[in-house]
């Protein structure tokens, strides 16, 4: 089928979606305690999406690959007593995630149900301020960005810090400083599971992180940022963070020798201007270094060390316009990485363009995205057959917070 007719029919199906959306509200609200101190509020977050891919599908995986499927599809409790403690907890339900990032899986991945997030929230001062539990760890902004407001379709696929999901679990402290103008952050957490079966370890460690940003407009002062705040803000924040986990992996796990260290480095920057009567611009970029100690060379790496989650570096850069007094955001995102290996080859390059629109009915509560994207490769065939051939992504989505 042409690319333009497949355009076409996503097009269709996302309007007919939006007409026949109804209302999002806030999620239902309940207060307890001698005066009311306490207040719970449970929230549904969704984000249902169809999705063609000219790939990963057939005999020969040529040809292209349907799905409807949840990215998202959370129970959110969030619940505070006082001024001092809140909390935040977040389940997840997933289920035949077989469209990955860069392949579609050959087998049914089944389904997963997790508690993504359990934090306790310590607010002692606005300079003062410690998390405890399981939540997102301090190192790229993206990954802090909300999964619910984002610029574009969704964060970078490439960005994860390796042994880690998105969260991880331990204690933070952070605050704002000089009238909310900086911001520092400092957390241990588990990082590298203990128990993890891959390969043998050199040793169980705690990962550590800080990370700072300057915002010189309007301030961005809590714990997590977001992709773009609807023309409500005039923000330029620039940050920067380090993480180290000492021992975290063996170059050769049948010899037992060469351990290697973790440490990444990252900086960004994030700028959105409401113009009146032009609308709203909005620009961020981020370079990420991801550093195993060159494991990947060693006779027996640990399988960790290679793929999209291990040794690596990159950039992205993505910008938006949204328009004056109507509610639609259109976007454009470049991203460029090295992996140290990937399916089997050394020193791969991807390039990942994509571009689309948001449509807000009710804000980030209901809204509309439709994206296209081109994966590419620059180098040859690796372990898998279609691990190396470019291929186009499109996406609709519809998300919901009720």
């Amino acid at each position: 089928m042409p690319k333009s007719r497949i355009t076409a029919k996503l097009a269709a199906v996302v309007l007919g979606v939006a007409l026949l959306a109804g209302t999002a509200y806030a999620g239902p609200q309940v207060k307890f305690g001698p005066n009311n101190e306490g207040l719970l509020q449970l929230d549904y977050k969704g984000q249902l999406q169809m999705t063609m891919r000219d790939n990963g599908s057939g005999p020969n995986k040529e040809s292209a690959t349907y799905d409807f499927n949840f990215r998202r599809n959370r129970l959110a409790l969030m619940g505070k007593y006082g001024d001092l403690m809140s909390i935040y907890v977040q389940t997840e339900y997933t289920e035949h995630q077989d469209l990955g990032t860069l392949t579609v899986s050959d087998t049914d991945s089944g389904y997963e149900f997790q508690m993504l997030d359990a934090v306790v929230r310590f607010n002692f001062a606005d300079a003062f301020k410690v998390n405890a539990g399981k939540f997102k760890y301090n190192l790229s902004r993206e990954n802090l960005e909300a999964c619910e407001m984002p610029l574009t379709l969704d964060r970078s696929l490439f960005i994860r810090a390796p042994y880690v999901t998105t969260r991880d679990k331990g204690i933070a402290i952070w605050g704002n400083l000089f009238g909310d103008m900086f911001q520092y952050r400092a957390d241990v957490m588990e990082g590298r599971n203990a128990t993890t079966a891959a390969a043998p370890q050199p040793e169980s460690s705690f990962r550590y992180s800080v990370r700072g940003h300057v915002t010189l407009l309007d301030p961005e002062n809590d714990y997590g940022y977001k992709g773009t705040y609807l023309g409500k803000k005039q923000v330029l924040t620039v940050g920067a963070a380090y993480q180290f986990e000492p021992d975290v992996a063996y170059a050769d796990t049948v010899a037992r020798t060469d351990a290697k260290d973790y440490k990444a480095w990252t900086a960004d920057i994030f700028f959105e201007y409401p113009i009146e009567n032009l609308g709203t611009v909005t620009a961020s970029a981020a370079y990420e270094d991801i550093d195993l100690g060159n494991a990947y060379k060693g006779f027996n790496p640990d399988p960790d060390t290679i793929g999209l989650k291990g040794e690596k570096n990159g950039f992205y850069v993505k910008a938006g316009y949204m328009l004056p007094n109507t509610p639609l955001q259109f976007f454009a995102r470049y991203e460029k990485w090295a992996f140290a290996n990937l399916n089997g080859i050394v020193d791969q390059e991807v390039e990942w363009y994509g571009g689309g629109f948001n449509y807000y009915i009710r804000g980030q509560n209901l809204k509309i995205t439709l994206e296209a994207s081109n994966t590419s490769f620059d180098k040859g065939t690796g372990t898998s057959a279609d691990s190396t051939e470019s291929f186009m992504t499109f996406v609709a989505q519809l998300q919901v917070i009720f």
